[in-house]
């Protein structure tokens, strides 16, 4: 297991309980995978520096986890696959 960290801009416009919603279901993949979620942060929404899919704003979401090297690649097509999440970055901190 490698240490990543997984961040998400979700659409501006998703309630509380749809935002935990595809939090649980990524939270769901990473632990199915064999891996773990070691922390979450919501950022809240914030401006982006420039419009993705006519939205201006967009809701953070930083996460550690541990997470197998292999797996990663279907990490990034699930994730790219959820519609409400407009960009995702998933990066090795070694």
């Amino acid at each position: 297991m490698r240490n990543y960290e997984v961040v998400l801009i979700i659409h501006p416009d998703l309630d509380e309980t749809a935002l935990n919603g595809i939090l649980d279901r990524v939270q769901g993949w990473i632990k199915d995978s064999g891996g773990s979620v070691d922390k979450i942060d919501l950022w809240g929404k914030r401006r982006l520096a420039y419009s993705i899919r006519k939205q201006r704003e967009g809701q953070y979401v930083f996460m550690e986890a541990q997470i197998a090297p292999s797996f990663t690649a279907e990490l990034e097509r699930n994730v790219r696959l959820l519609e409400p999440i407009m960009r995702y970055s998933i990066i090795n901190k070694q």
